[in-house]
């Protein structure tokens, strides 16, 4: 099977990141690494022996597949220049900042035939695949994210930058329309939403409480899954499932093992795996722009009511 040839758009944390995973994986070639900033670009590339650019059209010829890990703002005419040049794409959440955008991403590369898979690495996460097995019909899920306030990120709300994560897994969790949201939240270090605190009410009964946070102390990422006679308490950090369930009036306890592996490698041979097969990917560009509109109603009706 022929070698993939790849790029990564975006020199940031996580493009350096998809960039060191791509130079270490079997059957891939790292052609590219782009960015405005040359200095950046040249350093990567020199780090990675891969080659720089400034400006991504030039690699259109050039590659298979590429990451998109620049500022949210870009991802459209990023991401629709390549799938339009029959390059498949991984584009990091969110997948663009407006629906009409995401939509029109979904149509072209469904027209051209090409993967779209966008960045929600929690889906990776070996805990969340692990958990798939006891968790069958979720009445009451809490989630919590949070962290210190970061250096990057800020130029979207945090429900977009965070909160978008647990989205995406209660969306794949919860298999049912979504009926109702509540939500508040509040801009305290920037100039968008810091922290908010969202309440989801699914059309088959369940509910969904989630809290986001960028200006803790300390970090967390934690969701817990109540059902029928049991519950499910995963720790994404950790990678640890507690399993507590009802037998004979008593509750037992017991920790469920997982495999630890690092999300983001998984996310990315998947993407590379579903290049070489001809599969659709776990987390497609429909499933980042269903997440993508429940982010959005959550921040128009945070922003409606302040």
């Amino acid at each position: 099977m022929k070698r993939v040839k790849v790029a990564v758009i975006g020199t940031g944390h996580l493009g350096k990141i998809h960039a060191r995973i791509y130079n270490n994986m079997r059957g891939v070639d790292l052609i590219g690494i782009c960015d405005t900033d040359n200095t950046k670009a040249n350093s990567y590339a020199s780090e990675f022996k891969s080659t720089a650019y400034s400006d991504y059209k030039k690699l259109f010829n050039k590659v298979d597949a590429v990451s998109i890990a620049t500022p949210t703002i870009t991802h459209f005419k990023i991401a629709r220049d390549f799938l339009k040049n029959n390059v498949h794409v991984l584009v990091e959440k969110p997948i663009t900042p407006t629906m009409l955008e995401a939509q029109k991403l979904v149509k072209i590369a469904r027209a051209k035939r090409n993967i779209l898979q966008v960045g929600h690495v929690e889906r990776f996460n070996p805990a969340i695949t692990t958990i798939q097995g006891f968790c069958k019909n979720p009445k009451f899920i809490e989630c919590h994210r949070l962290s210190p306030y970061p250096k990057r990120g800020t130029d979207v709300s945090v429900i977009l930058d965070l909160m978008i994560h647990d989205i995406d897994i209660v969306l794949s969790l919860v298999k049912s329309p979504l009926k109702h949201t509540h939500a508040i939240g509040v801009n305290v270090l920037s100039q968008n939403e810091d922290i908010a605190s969202v309440r989801l009410i699914f059309k088959n009964g369940t509910v969904c409480n989630l809290t986001a946070s960028r200006v803790s102390d300390e970090g967390m990422r934690k969701i817990r899954i109540f059902q029928k006679d049991s519950y499910l308490s995963l720790d994404y950090a950790q990678q640890k499932i507690i399993y507590y369930k009802k037998e004979n009036n008593l509750i037992t306890k017991k920790e469920i093992l997982v495999k630890k592996k690092e999300p983001l490698v998984e996310e990315l041979s998947s993407f590379i795996d579903c290049i070489k097969k001809g599969k659709q990917p776990v987390v497609r560009g429909k499933e980042g722009k269903d997440a993508l509109e429940i982010a959005l109603a959550i921040t128009k009706q945070i922003r409606k009511n302040a």
